[in-house]
């Protein structure tokens, strides 16, 4: 194996740790790279806003014409509601109970039951009804 000398040498005095061959302009060329990063940017957020707003403008008007109100109003609205006092109430409002509490439960357990059991066969039937 034959190598060249020019190329070569260069090249190793860099792997080993030589000095590299700087450009003066270097330094500037970097700043002036980040700062057209930045600036690209700046005008992506820009344009994003604006299409926010547009779409956010869009919403508005299907909710006034549709009669809807924003997640937050209605969240402001019920807290309002609850902190109401009621009148000829001495203590505060009882909470409602929770969907899954009661006897709900049980009633759909024995229809799932009954819905099982009626297609099984006839002797399989009689064994679970015992």
């Amino acid at each position: 194996m034959v190598l060249s000398c020019a190329g070569a040498t260069k090249d190793m005095g860099k792997m080993l740790g030589g000095e590299e061959e700087k450009d003066p302009d270097a330094q500037k060329k970097e700043e002036e790279r980040q700062e057209a990063l930045r600036q690209q940017e700046e005008e992506r957020k820009a344009k994003h806003a604006r299409m926010e707003a547009e779409r956010e403008k869009v919403r508005q008007q299907i909710r006034d014409k549709y009669g809807l109100k924003k997640k937050e109003e209605k969240e402001a609205e019920e807290k309002a509601a609850l902190e109401q006092p009621c009148e000829g109430s001495l203590t505060r409002p009882k909470k409602a109970i929770p969907a899954g509490c009661g006897d709900e439960e049980e009633e759909e357990e024995e229809s799932i039951l009954d819905t099982v059991l009626k297609y099984l066969p006839g002797p399989l039937q009689d064994m679970f009804k015992k």
